[in-house]
């Protein structure tokens, strides 16, 4: 980011209307945002705020704290991130165990081929098409004023509703074959065959014998997928205008604004730690016996 053309100086006074701007009023400003120490004293200096509470000082471009940006955003990406978390578990969770059950079926294959297509297309692709159709057709496209759920609940869900369809979708495409697979194995383990032959019905035997055990390969792929997730969340931000991270973090690389970008980097890296943490915490409840060190 820092070998890239242009900076921060160059896009402050471009806007400032002053027409050409002298070398030295840019050195000025250079000198007052600390642009013209070493990068490893700006490093220090930010990750100093950053590890204090600060989040990181102020930003170059308005002198905004960073914190009231981060304050500002990060709810709409972590909205977004859960409800593209349920979506996926939702879906994922069932069509895998009924393709298995239905292995070789129509049902089988068309769900196999739905999931192969969500890996195929890029959410970004995905998006913009399903936006075209959505207006050619209906003559209805995503509003653009982002609402929260406390003030219009009603507009919140038609702002992110295709968002979060979209990235659950890809990202269930990932775990429908993983569930699917694990269920057929398991569907083969003694234990289901014993409670089969003490009489025991079908549904019975899935829900309470098969299923839970086919949560921990669930689970961790969710870990395993927290990544990708923040990627699709901070793309599709930026195409649905969502004033997340996501968006956050593009205009401040369009500027150079480097402490913001900086510290939304960290904090999608902690909301992808935080979701692995709580996979991990999970993992007792779906299955005690894995931390049962007796």
């Amino acid at each position: 980011m820092r070998s890239l053309p242009g900076d921060v100086v160059t896009v402050i006074l471009s806007g400032s209307g002053e027409g050409v701007v002298s070398l030295e009023a840019k050195e000025a400003l250079r000198e007052e945002l600390g642009l013209n120490k070493p990068l490893i004293k700006q490093y220090l200096t930010w990750a100093q705020s950053f590890l204090t509470g600060g989040f990181g000082g102020r930003s170059l471009e308005n002198r905004e704290p960073i914190s009231s940006i981060i304050y500002r955003q990060a709810p709409v990406t972590l909205l977004l991130t859960f409800y593209s978390l349920v979506i996926s578990i939702c879906i994922s969770t069932p069509l895998g165990v009924y393709s298995a059950l239905r292995k070789g079926s129509i049902t089988d294959i068309f769900t196999r081929l739905t999931s192969l297509i969500g890996l195929a297309f890029p959410n970004m692709w995905m998006a913009l098409i399903i936006i075209l159709l959505l207006l050619l057709l209906f003559g209805w496209s995503p509003p653009v004023i982002y609402s929260s759920p406390g003030s219009d609940i009603w507009l919140h869900v038609q702002i992110v509703i295709l968002p979060a369809l979209i990235i659950g979708w890809e990202q269930s495409s990932h775990m429908i074959r993983v569930v699917r697979s694990n269920m057929l194995d398991i569907l083969g383990k003694e234990y289901i065959v014993t409670a089969r032959s003490k009489g025991l019905t079908e549904i019975s035997v899935i829900i309470r014998h098969a299923v839970p055990n086919v949560l921990i390969p669930t689970l961790t792929m969710t870990g395993l997928q927290a990544g990708s997730l923040i990627t699709g969340v901070v793309v599709l931000e930026t195409i649905f205008g969502l004033p997340g991270l996501g968006r956050g973090l593009i205009q401040a690389a369009l500027v150079r604004d480097y402490p913001v970008i900086q510290t939304i980097v960290t904090v999608i890296i902690m909301i992808s730690l935080f979701i692995n943490l709580l996979v991990d915490i999970l993992y007792k409840k779906a299955d005690p016996r894995l931390y049962n060190l007796d």
